[in-house]
């Protein structure tokens, strides 16, 4: 086994070695030698040819229909939830500017997290270079993180000019686990999976462990949405009608509920499943490479 030192041009003092996954050829070529050609029959072997892959590539994006049509559903809810029934957004310290805190965290912490978790699996991504779709993963996340800091702060400023105390619910310890833990995977992920500094064996390492915290916080997000929900429900519904009433207003927010544990649901399916995964992100194909190199692929 042969090994050919690459240094990174981000990285002056860093030189990673990049080791052949696979035993050589006969003719002395190891992985990183595998033509072009080659590369784009590994990566997309989901042809016109193959039956079964033609009909694992249906059954994604049928299932990706389903998501895009729940987070819409989600979004509109919430949304007519804070400004028909709430009474709408402001930025003043009032229950106006609470009414941002339920549509920013669903739309940042859920519905744009779950969106760019499943971007990999998109069957129009492969085969193609990696960069511009690794690019978005991780603006997608950028934009979710965003979204959850500004829902955080409306919440905490409101309960701060109202003299109301923070973090004493259950709803509100899930979502502030959630969201640091956000915060921690997609800083750890930029340095490790964007920067060219990391050296492959650490990629390697911290792959799995990437996409299993991926999954812990979709699922703390979901908690943290139907928690919120129910404890909203109660706080708006105490005066009367009551929530066990159930009146128009509960109803919307339970529906809201099922849609949200529905969305998550199938994100967890669309995750879970080894045929939907991007080829050369699957164990025995992986290479990991820098940022930088991935530009030449």
């Amino acid at each position: 086994m042969h090994s050919s030192p690459s240094c990174s041009p981000g990285c002056s003092s860093s030189c990673s070695v990049s080791l052949p996954l696979s035993p050589l050829s006969s003719n002395g070529r190891g992985s990183e030698s595998v033509s072009a050609e080659e590369k784009r029959e590994v990566r997309n072997p989901n042809t016109a040819s193959d039956p079964s892959g033609m009909a694992s590539v249906l059954s994604f994006y049928l299932s990706y229909l389903l998501l895009l049509s729940l987070s819409v559903c989600v979004l509109v809810c919430v949304s007519v939830w804070s400004s028909d029934w709430r009474g709408g957004f402001a930025w003043d310290g009032s229950a106006l500017q609470f009414n941002w805190h339920p549509v920013l965290m669903v739309s940042g912490l859920l519905l744009l997290y779950g969106n760019g978790a499943v971007l990999y699996r998109v069957p129009l991504t492969w085969g193609q270079n990696k960069l511009p779709w690794k690019l978005l993963h991780a603006g997608l996340m950028l934009l979710a993180l965003i979204f959850s800091i500004v829902g955080l702060c409306a919440v905490f400023d409101f309960h701060n000019k109202k003299k109301a105390p923070n973090l004493y619910s259950l709803h509100s310890w899930i979502g502030i686990a959630a969201t640091a833990l956000f915060a921690l995977q997609w800083v750890f992920g930029a340095g490790v999976f964007l920067l060219p500094c990391a050296p492959p064996r650490l990629r390697g390492l911290l792959k799995p462990l990437h996409v299993w915290m991926g999954g812990g916080i979709l699922g703390l997000s979901v908690a943290a949405c139907i928690s919120g929900i129910n404890e909203k429900l109660f706080f708006v519904l105490k005066a009367g009608p009551s929530y066990s009433d159930l009146p128009s207003e509960a109803v919307l927010g339970n529906s809201l509920g099922v849609l949200i544990v529905a969305f998550g649901l199938v994100v967890m399916r669309i995750l879970s499943n080894q045929n939907w995964q991007r080829p050369d992100s699957r164990p025995e194909d992986l290479v990991y490479t820098p940022l930088l190199q991935e530009e030449n692929e």
